[in-house]
């Protein structure tokens, strides 16, 4: 009995950064619903563009993986021992969030191409960071700059494509 309650404060740290994680992009999901059955829809999108139905499966299945990549980290020492690895992951977690709304809500394609461009960065510099406290936490990160990588190219072309349709929001 004494090992498992040793393994609860663990637990629950697993369990704040899937809350985390996760119901931020369930956040971000119901800002983006309506305005991908609206607006996504009516704007030019390249033959590359996946299917609508992917990004909700693909995007859950990427925040579980920060979640425990972030939870590896945190567990070798906390944010005392990793202040810095913890907080650039934060600033990417941040960087990916704000994103929704902005090409979504606010329909500013070109503004967030600036977003996911620097939440790349942040992204493989996470990754970094990382690899330096946990390699497998880091790996965790490798789908994830994959598809982040992806979705800006896809955001780049879907602006280039929308230049002169450009929401005045």
């Amino acid at each position: 009995m004494g090992s498992s309650l040793s393994k609860m404060p663990e637990i629950w740290s697993l369990g704040g950064w899937l809350c985390l994680c996760v119901g931020g992009g369930f956040l971000g999901a119901i800002v983006t619903s309506k305005e991908v059955r609206t607006w996504y829809k009516t704007i030019r999108k390249p033959i590359w563009t996946p299917p609508n139905w992917l990004f909700g499966p693909m995007w859950t299945l990427l925040y579980i993986m920060m979640s425990v990549s972030a939870w590896m980290v945190h567990s070798d020492g906390g944010f005392s021992a990793h202040s810095k690895e913890l907080t650039v992951f934060l600033i990417q977690l941040a960087l990916n969030f704000l994103w929704s709304p902005i090409f979504f809500a606010k329909h500013k394609i070109f503004t967030a191409l600036v977003d996911i461009s620097a939440l790349l960065g942040t992204l493989i510099y996470t990754a970094v960071l990382f690899n330096q406290v946990n390699p497998t936490a880091s790996y965790l990160l490798l789908p994830y700059i994959v598809w982040v990588s992806y979705a800006t190219a896809l955001n780049l072309r879907i602006w280039t494509l929308n230049r002169s349709k450009q929401s005045p929001k």
